[in-house]
């Protein structure tokens, strides 16, 4: 799936390289095991305009989750109905010069915002490191986006339990700079 492999415009990792902390915190077990339940969903929630507000600020340097080293992004759609910038504070996963997103918003029933906008405009802009990257994103089907979502859970359990939590299809997008 990567689009930038025969684009010679593009190196092969355009994302800067943020560690947050230690590759294996030792708060992020518990913590997300907490995150997972109904309780720590809505706390998370709760303080997501709090870290967005902080992550916009610091354009993505900073963030409330830092210690667990949980790996985010910034990323900004376009409005499906505003025409309007929206940002988003987004876990993701890396993989040859590829970031991916999924659309889990805490098990809720509904899909978040952000991803409905992507389905209307694929061009969305990443912020991470301090750096703004403009990305076209893609959803993903099938095997590739079930072994995607795998990665996801590696990193934080609490995303196999948001799917558990509701009947629809969670989506997952890979983003590239363009």
């Amino acid at each position: 799936m990567d689009k930038n492999r025969d684009n010679p415009s593009h190196p092969a990792d355009s994302f800067p390289d943020v560690r947050w902390s230690h590759d294996r915190p030792i708060l992020r077990k518990p913590v997300t095991v907490f995150a997972s339940s109904k309780v720590g969903s809505w706390l998370i929630r709760t303080a997501t305009p709090l870290d967005r507000w902080i992550l916009q600020r610091s354009k993505s340097r900073y963030t409330i989750l830092g210690p667990l080293g949980l790996p985010l992004l910034l990323l900004t759609t376009v409005g499906r109905k505003t025409g309007q910038p929206h940002t988003t504070p987004l876990t993701y996963v890396r993989e040859n010069g590829q970031l991916f997103v999924v659309g889990s918003n805490f098990g809720q029933d509904h899909h978040p915002a952000w991803s409905n906008n992507l389905l209307v405009n694929t061009h969305a802009t990443v912020t991470i490191g301090g750096v703004d990257v403009p990305v076209e994103a893609t959803p993903l089907l099938g095997a590739e986006k079930e072994c995607t979502f795998e990665r996801f859970v590696a990193i934080g359990e609490a995303y196999a339990r948001y799917r558990d939590r509701t009947d629809r299809d969670l989506r997952i997008f890979c983003l590239v700079p363009r």
